[in-house]
């Protein structure tokens, strides 16, 4: 199982981890979404993880991505 994380931008509150969480999800090959809001980090889980992918769904969520992260 593949792991991908992410620092998001804008993310303030469950709402928002729960939009980023159903974007996210959509994504072939997720099997797992875990926001952080503290930590403003997104963690995917998954095969066949595609990074472009997952940083579309992120923006089509509303959110930013500072940078990933190495997991």
């Amino acid at each position: 199982m593949e792991q991908k994380k992410y620092n998001v931008t804008g993310m303030s509150c469950e709402h928002c981890a729960a939009s980023i969480r159903e974007e996210v999800c959509e994504v072939p090959g997720v099997s797992e979404v875990v926001v952080d809001l503290a930590a403003n980090a997104v963690t995917v889980h998954g095969t066949d993880l595609d990074d472009e992918r997952l940083r579309a769904a992120i923006t089509e969520a509303g959110y930013g991505i500072a940078d990933s992260i190495a997991a």
